[in-house]
């Protein structure tokens, strides 16, 4: 069984056991967190669509610890100017784990 959730404004396809990274969630580790937004259940043989969300349907995950992405390097430059800029970004995410989906 499977399911499209929507967190933090994007769309994640699930399924139990699965762990994911998503953008930063306001919860600590170790938190059990129910996600609500459930757009579509599939699997066995029939499929749930939701318009635009699956009623009395939910997703439980637990919260597994909270990490940051690589570096990203931002660099800007004019030639000829003496302008340059650098600069780094590193993104912010929630390590989840799917334990249940229930309809």
């Amino acid at each position: 069984m499977y399911a499209i959730v929507e967190i933090a404004g994007k769309q994640y396809k699930v399924q139990e056991n699965a762990k994911l990274y998503v953008p930063l969630l306001k919860a600590n580790e170790e938190d059990s967190i129910t996600l609500d937004n459930v757009l579509l259940i599939g699997g066995n043989g029939d499929t749930h669509i939701g318009a635009p969300v699956v009623e009395g349907a939910s997703v439980g995950a637990t919260v597994l610890g909270h990490v940051k992405a690589d570096k990203v390097i931002v660099f800007k430059k004019k030639r000829r100017k003496g302008y340059k800029v650098k600069n780094g970004h590193r993104q912010k995410y929630t390590q989840i784990r799917i334990d249940s989906i229930s309809v």
